[in-house]
């Protein structure tokens, strides 16, 4: 038996009654953040043009694009609330397997839960192991394909996408497995858009583009559509082509069931990228209660991995995609801003001439424990040296959110409430967080689903 095949009839035979209650909780959690997400992100641009994108080619179905009144295909809800909840860089991530898997996995299982009309608890089997597999597909890819140049959340999500979908729609194992196969021709997503030389909106859709495919794929394998079975790890397959040698299939199928990746997850707390959070974190906490004025700062040293210092050193971001994956940028702002702002990333707050003087004057290094610990923690060291003489320094391994200090239940319910309220009243957000706590009792998505409607 494959490693990929001992994994899915693992995760083919969870039932929500067997699993701990922490595991059910967790899950509720991870659909509450990813919500959030999109609902924050629902206005922006990015989210309008895709979504008048399906509207205009009149797709039938009876599945819901967050923030909009029209019901569309599977597939194609997917799509929109994917690129949405992942279009602001606040939604959660899978640490060591450098994966963000809500706005993927959250999106496809409730497209797909309306789609068939599921209940509340296949949609949250479909949540707990679409992030499994999606986590550990990651893990058994390691950190080659990044370093590539690969977008690991385009790369594994769709495959989590497509497992989690098949347990929303209960199909066989085998149509379970050749929805993975499918759906590992469909993983791709280059970090073009960490360049430097402005990211677009490329990235906002990799998420929608996964569960977009996860949907899709998984239908097809229901309606007999067949795939190689071993199209994860054997010849030339997913593990072979983006990882080759230094990939570690045994990591798909170890220590099933001894814990969970919907209670490993990253919560973020600041919209730019996680590399960058542990730096922001520690520099708000240096240079105290109040921001600093930029000629109050003499110096600053930002110490991180090899890796973060490559793809997120570009000190003078050109828009929003490259402020939140500035390190320089990121710096300025929590010394002198709110980091936890978005609008501190528009491009308004990315043109002030001080801000950016000071971000060219952001050193990043190296920083040996820090490179030691990827990818297994996201640290940063960091110096601050103001004009008055006053110096401070502090390293951290593991951001506030991290599995390693993870946000309070408080904490992750008053990051939704923030970001639902762009759209909705505190009186629909309170709904909908009601809504999401019976998930595991719901008869259907139905109640969910039209919270999210305008």
């Amino acid at each position: 038996m494959t490693p990929t095949r001992e994994l899915l009839e693992f995760l083919h035979g969870l039932e929500l009654e067997r699993l701990p209650p922490s595991v059910v909780a967790a899950a509720q959690n991870c659909v509450l953040d990813t919500i959030g997400c999109a609902l924050f992100g629902s206005p922006e641009p990015w989210s309008r043009i895709v979504a008048a994108e399906v509207l205009a080619e009149a797709t039938k179905g009876s599945s819901t694009i967050v923030g909009v009144r029209e019901s569309v295909a599977a597939p194609a809800a997917a799509l929109c609330n994917g690129t949405a909840a992942h279009g602001f860089e606040l939604d959660d991530h899978l640490d060591e397997a450098i994966v963000h898997p809500g706005a993927i996995i959250a999106s496809a299982a409730l497209a797909a839960a309306e789609a068939v009309n599921a209940t509340g608890p296949r949609f949250l089997l479909g949540i707990i192991t679409g992030y499994e597999f999606a986590n550990r597909l990651g893990l058994a890819m390691g950190v080659t394909p990044s370093q590539r140049g690969w977008h690991k959340t385009s790369v594994a999500g769709p495959v989590g996408a497509a497992v989690g979908v098949a347990k929303v729609m209960n199909l066989a194992v085998e149509q379970m497995q050749c929805a993975v196969g499918l759906a590992c021709a469909t993983a791709s997503g280059t970090k073009a858009f960490a360049a430097g030389e402005g990211g677009g909106m490329e990235k906002r859709m990799h998420a929608g583009r996964a569960a977009e495919a996860g949907v899709r794929m998984a239908q097809l394998a229901a309606r007999g559509f067949t795939a190689p079975p071993r199209a994860v790890e054997g010849r030339f397959g997913l593990l072979d082509v983006m990882a080759g040698d230094s990939a570690k299939p045994e990591r798909l199928h170890e220590s099933l069931g001894a814990q969970w990746a919907v209670e490993h997850v990253y919560i973020k707390l600041y919209p730019c990228c996680a590399w960058i959070q542990a730096a922001a974190q520690q520099l708000v906490d240096l240079r105290g209660p109040q921001p600093l004025r930029p000629d109050q700062v003499k110096r600053v040293r930002v110490g991180v991995s090899a890796y973060a210092m490559a793809q997120n050193g570009n000190p003078l971001p050109q828009d929003t995609m490259g402020a939140q994956f500035s390190i320089p940028y990121c710096a300025a702002l929590a010394l002198t801003g709110d980091p936890a702002d978005p609008a501190a990333y528009g491009n308004a707050a990315i043109g002030d001439t001080a801000r950016r003087a000071l971000a060219e004057r952001v050193e990043i290094f190296v920083d040996p424990e820090m490179e030691t610990a990827y990818p297994r923690h996201y640290g940063a060291r960091v110096e601050l040296e103001l004009v008055n003489g006053r110096h401070r320094s502090a390293a951290k391994l593991d951001p506030h959110g991290m599995p390693a200090d993870p946000c309070t239940q408080q904490e992750l319910e008053q990051k939704f409430f923030r970001l639902a309220s762009r759209v909705k009243s505190s009186d629909a957000a309170s709904q909908i967080l009601a809504e999401v706590r019976r998930l595991d009792h719901a008869p259907d998505m139905c109640g969910l689903a039209a919270l999210l409607k305008p």
